[in-house]
Protein backbone atom coordinates (compact mmCIF):
# COMPACT_ATOMS: atom_id res chain seq x y z
CA UNK A 1 0.00 0.00 0.00
CA UNK A 2 1.45 3.43 -1.13
CA UNK A 3 1.79 5.60 1.44
CA UNK A 4 3.23 9.10 1.67
CA UNK A 5 3.83 11.15 5.05
CA UNK A 6 4.52 14.88 5.47
CA UNK A 7 6.17 16.24 7.80
CA UNK A 8 8.29 19.48 9.16
CA UNK A 9 5.66 22.22 8.97
CA UNK A 10 4.90 24.46 11.94
CA UNK A 11 4.75 28.30 13.01
CA UNK A 12 7.29 30.72 11.77
CA UNK A 13 7.70 33.84 11.69
CA UNK A 14 8.21 36.22 7.98
CA UNK A 15 11.41 35.63 6.86
CA UNK A 16 12.24 32.37 8.18
CA UNK A 17 13.02 28.62 7.24
CA UNK A 18 11.42 25.40 7.15
CA UNK A 19 12.36 21.84 5.52
CA UNK A 20 9.33 19.84 4.62
CA UNK A 21 9.87 15.87 4.44
CA UNK A 22 7.87 13.23 3.07
CA UNK A 23 8.15 9.53 3.27
CA UNK A 24 7.33 7.29 0.94
CA UNK A 25 6.70 3.44 1.44
CA UNK A 26 4.80 0.72 -0.27
CA UNK A 27 6.65 0.82 -3.83
CA UNK A 28 9.72 1.84 -5.57
CA UNK A 29 9.66 5.59 -6.57
CA UNK A 30 12.91 5.86 -8.01
CA UNK A 31 11.65 6.55 -11.64
CA UNK A 32 8.48 8.52 -10.73
CA UNK A 33 8.26 12.70 -10.32
CA UNK A 34 7.15 13.40 -6.83
CA UNK A 35 5.66 17.25 -5.88
CA UNK A 36 4.55 19.62 -3.48
CA UNK A 37 1.17 21.37 -3.57
CA UNK A 38 -0.57 23.65 -1.15
CA UNK A 39 -3.85 24.97 -0.45
CA UNK A 40 -4.72 28.15 1.60
CA UNK A 41 -8.01 28.47 3.28
CA UNK A 42 -10.60 29.31 0.43
CA UNK A 43 -8.30 29.30 -2.37
CA UNK A 44 -7.48 25.96 -4.60
CA UNK A 45 -5.08 23.15 -4.61
CA UNK A 46 -1.89 24.88 -5.98
CA UNK A 47 1.72 23.34 -7.82
CA UNK A 48 4.20 25.04 -5.77
CA UNK A 49 7.58 22.17 -6.69
CA UNK A 50 8.56 18.88 -8.51
CA UNK A 51 11.00 16.78 -9.14
CA UNK A 52 11.99 13.77 -11.53
CA UNK A 53 13.90 10.96 -11.57
CA UNK A 54 17.00 12.68 -12.97
CA UNK A 55 16.16 15.56 -10.24
CA UNK A 56 14.97 17.84 -12.71
CA UNK A 57 13.32 20.66 -10.95
CA UNK A 58 10.52 22.92 -11.35
CA UNK A 59 8.68 25.43 -9.53
CA UNK A 60 5.78 28.28 -9.13
CA UNK A 61 6.65 31.47 -10.02
CA UNK A 62 5.51 32.73 -6.42
CA UNK A 63 8.42 30.48 -4.96
CA UNK A 64 11.18 30.47 -7.53
CA UNK A 65 14.65 31.40 -5.93
CA UNK A 66 13.56 30.40 -2.12
CA UNK A 67 12.07 27.03 -2.55
CA UNK A 68 14.14 24.34 -3.40
CA UNK A 69 13.03 20.53 -4.01
CA UNK A 70 15.23 17.93 -3.75
CA UNK A 71 14.87 14.11 -3.41
CA UNK A 72 16.79 11.15 -1.81
CA UNK A 73 16.31 7.62 -3.28
CA UNK A 74 17.97 5.71 -1.01
CA UNK A 75 15.47 6.51 1.25
CA UNK A 76 12.69 6.96 -0.95
CA UNK A 77 12.04 10.87 0.21
CA UNK A 78 11.47 13.97 -0.93
CA UNK A 79 11.93 17.39 1.15
CA UNK A 80 10.92 20.98 0.32
CA UNK A 81 13.30 23.72 2.08
CA UNK A 82 11.74 27.02 2.42
CA UNK A 83 13.52 30.03 2.70
CA UNK A 84 12.40 33.26 2.93
CA UNK A 85 8.94 32.61 4.17
CA UNK A 86 6.07 35.37 3.36
CA UNK A 87 2.91 35.03 5.09
CA UNK A 88 1.05 34.43 1.60
CA UNK A 89 3.18 31.57 2.02
CA UNK A 90 0.83 30.00 4.89
CA UNK A 91 -1.35 26.84 3.64
CA UNK A 92 -1.19 22.92 4.16
CA UNK A 93 1.44 21.45 1.92
CA UNK A 94 0.73 18.08 0.40
CA UNK A 95 3.38 16.04 -0.83
CA UNK A 96 2.52 13.98 -3.84
CA UNK A 97 4.27 11.05 -6.35
CA UNK A 98 2.90 10.62 -10.22
CA UNK A 99 3.23 6.47 -10.18
CA UNK A 100 1.62 6.80 -13.54
CA UNK A 101 4.61 8.59 -15.87
CA UNK A 102 7.69 6.97 -15.72
CA UNK A 103 11.24 8.61 -16.08
CA UNK A 104 9.26 11.87 -17.53
CA UNK A 105 9.16 15.36 -16.21
CA UNK A 106 7.12 16.29 -13.30
CA UNK A 107 4.12 17.93 -13.77
CA UNK A 108 2.46 21.34 -12.51
CA UNK A 109 -1.27 19.86 -12.81
CA UNK A 110 -2.31 18.09 -9.46
CA UNK A 111 -4.42 16.00 -11.92
CA UNK A 112 -1.13 14.01 -13.12
CA UNK A 113 -0.54 13.08 -9.50
CA UNK A 114 -2.36 9.84 -8.31
CA UNK A 115 -0.93 9.55 -4.64
CA UNK A 116 -1.05 12.24 -1.94
CA UNK A 117 -0.09 12.72 1.74
CA UNK A 118 -2.27 14.12 4.50
CA UNK A 119 -0.87 17.20 4.08
CA UNK A 120 0.90 19.69 7.31
CA UNK A 121 0.27 23.22 8.15
CA UNK A 122 2.73 25.85 7.70
CA UNK A 123 1.88 29.06 9.07
CA UNK A 124 3.87 32.00 8.64
CA UNK A 125 3.16 35.56 10.70
CA UNK A 126 4.08 38.63 9.46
Amino acid sequence: QVQLVESGGGLVQAGGSLRLSCAASGRTFVGYPMGWFRQAPGKEREFVATVNWSKTERYADSVKGRFTISRDNARNTVYLQMNNLKPEDTAVYYCAADLRRSWQFGSVRSDDYDYWGQGTQVTVSS
